[in-house]
C-alpha cells in the first residue's frame, strides 16, 4: 500500500468517510487455523470471547505474552466449528505464525497455513460501499445454502475452506429469508461473513471454480524467492493490484463485513492473481454507477482509523503495553482463561501508571509520534504515539501515553515540539463515532 495517491490523504480520507475508498490491503498477514481441537488452542490463545462467536461471523481480538504484553491484534473468522481465518498486522506475520505454530505442534492434530502469498486483500469502505457492491457481487451458489432451524441461518457450502466437509457449519445473513435464487446476494451483518462472486453487472462467469488458493498444496501459492523485497514489514512482499488487468467476471471471494475506518464497508479476499481483477471491476463499476471513489493509502488508512479510536499496532499498542494501559479491556475476556490473564488482572488490580489518551491541540503545532508530553513545568509525563492532522475534525490531534493524574478528560498537557511546550487538551474518546454504531 503506498503512502498516498494522486490526490493525496486528505482528499483520500474525506472520500472514503462521504462515499467510498479501496485500499490495497495485501500486506497483511492471512493464517488458516483447522482441525480437531483448534477451537480450544484458539480461544486459550486469543483474549476475545469465541465460544459465542457463531459460523458466519468474525471478532477483534489481541494476542498476548504471558507478561501480559501485545503481540498483535487481529480479526478471527469462524469459517467452521474447528475452522478459523485469522487477519493480522504485516509487520507481525511471520512472529505471529510462529507463535501459532509453536502452540499447535504440542496439540498435534492442529494445522497452522500462511496463506498470505494465495490470497490478496482489498478493503472496501465509506457509506457508499453496500451500494457498489450491490453492482458487482452475486451469492457464490446459493442453491447450496439451505435455510435450517432458525430464521436466517444457512448451511455453508461443504469444503468451502478446503477438503474438510464444514456441515454444519451455519452462517447468519442479515434479512435473508429463502435464497434459492441464483444470484441474490444480501450483504452479512456487521462482523459476518459470506462467499461471493464478484463481476460487472453482478455476472457470475466460470473463471474461478478452484477455491480462492487455500486448498492444500501450491495451487495460487507465488513462490516466496520470486516475491518482491518488502518495505518495513521485514518479510517477503507480494505485488498489490494495479491498474490494467482484464476485468473478466465472476471471482470467487470470501467477504467480511469488517474494517478499520470507522464506516461501514467490507474486507474482501480473492485469489492472488485475481485481486487486480476485483480491484479494477469495484473501480470501473462505481464510474458507471455514479458511485465517488478512489485508492486510498497508508496515511488516509491512519487518520481513518484514529478518529474513531482504533488501535494501531507499533503505536497504541505493542510487547510493552498491556490492555490496561491501552484501553482494550473490552477485547479481553477475563472469565475465561488466556495466555497473559494473570498479568492483565494483576496490572488492572494494581491500576496502570500510565494511561492511553486522546488529546486536541489548542496552539498551532504538528504532533508527531515521538515526542514527548510534559506538564506546565516542562517535567516530561508521557509520550505521543500518533500525531496527525484529523480531517473530519479539521484539527491536529494525537494519542499519547501520560501518567495517570494527566489522563482525565478535560486535562491540559503539553507536547513538546521541537523544544517549545505546545497546549493541548485531553478529550473523550472517539473523536468520530464509527457510522454502523449510529
Amino acid at each position: 500500500m503506498p503512502i498516498q495517491y494522486p490526490a493525496g490523504p486528505i482528499e483520500e480520507h474525506r472520500r472514503v468517510r462521504r462515499s467510498t475508498g479501496l485500499f490495497d490491503t495485501c500486506h497483511m498477514g492471512r493464517i488458516r487455523m483447522h482441525g480437531p481441537g483448534s477451537f480450544h488452542l484458539l480461544d486459550r490463545l486469543l483474549t476475545a470471547r469465541l465460544k459465542d462467536l457463531p459460523v458466519g461471523f468474525s471478532r477483534y481480538s489481541l494476542i498476548l505474552r504471558e507478561d501480559g504484553g501485545v503481540l498483535d491484534d487481529l480479526f478471527v473468522y469462524r469459517l467452521g466449528e474447528e475452522e478459523w481465518f485469522i487477519v493480522v498486522n504485516a509487520s507481525n506475520v511471520e512472529k505471529d505464525l510462529a507463535w501459532f505454530q509453536n502452540w499447535a505442534s504440542k496439540e498435534g492434530s492442529i494445522q497452522v497455513e500462511d496463506l498470505s502469498s494465495r490470497l490478496g486483500m482489498i478493503a472496501l469502505q465509506g457509506p457508499r460501499a453496500m451500494e457498489l457492491l450491490g453492482h458487482v457481487a452475486q451469492a457464490e451458489n446459493p442453491s447450496l445454502i439451505e435455510n435450517v432451524s432458525r430464521p436466517n441461518i444457512g448451511r455453508v457450502r461443504a469444503g468451502a475452506f478446503g477438503t474438510e466437509d464444514l456441515s454444519p457449519s451455519q452462517t447468519r445473513l442479515a434479512g435473508q429469508g429463502d435464497i434459492s435464487a441464483q444470484g441474490s446476494w444480501t450483504p452479512p451483518e456487521r462482523f459476518g461473513w459470506s462467499w461471493v462472486r464478484i463481476g460487472k453487472d453482478g455476472s457470475g462467469g466460470e473463471r474461478n471454480t478452484v477455491n480462492p488458493g487455500l486448498e492444500g498444496g501450491d495451487k495460487g501459492r507465488q513462490r516466496r524467492e520470486d516475491m518482491r523485497e518488502s518495505t518495513g514489514t521485514g518479510r517477503p512482499a507480494r505485488e498489490g493490484p494495479r491498474e490494467g488487468a482484464p476485468a473478466t467476471p465472476g471471482v470467487r471471494c470470501l467477504l467480511g463485513r469488517t474494517g478499520y475506518t470507522g464506516e461501514d464497508g467490507v474486507e474482501i479476499f480473492p485469489p492472488w492473481e485475481d485481486t487486480p481483477t476485483v480491484w479494477n471491476i469495484l473501480l470501473e463499476s462505481a464510474k458507471e454507477a455514479g458511485i465517488e471513489a478512489g485508492p486510498a493509502g497508508l496515511a488516509a488508512r491512519d487518520s481513518l482509523r484514529f478518529e474513531p479510536g482504533f488501535a494501531l499496532y507499533g503505536h497504541e499498542i505493542s510487547e510493552d503495553v498491556t490492555p490496561v494501559e491501552a484501553s482494550l479491556l473490552w477485547a479481553c475476556d477475563l472469565e475465561k482463561p488466556f495466555v497473559g490473564r494473570d498479568a492483565v488482572q494483576k496490572r488492572k488490580a494494581e491500576g496502570p501508571k500510565e494511561k492511553l489518551v486522546t488529546f486536541v491541540m489548542e496552539e498551532q503545532a504538528v504532533p508527531r509520534a515521538g515526542y514527548p508530553v510534559a506538564d506546565e513545568t516542562g517535567r516530561t509525563v508521557g509520550r505521543v504515539v500518533t500525531g496527525l492532522y484529523a480531517p473530519t475534525l479539521d484539527t491536529f490531534a494525537g494519542n499519547a501515553f501520560v501518567v495517570s493524574d494527566l489522563a482525565g478528560i478535560g486535562k491540559t498537557i503539553y507536547i513538546v515540539v521541537r523544544g517549545a511546550l505546545k497546549k493541548a487538551r485531553v478529550v473523550k474518546r472517539p473523536l468520530y463515532k464509527p457510522a454502523y454504531r449510529s
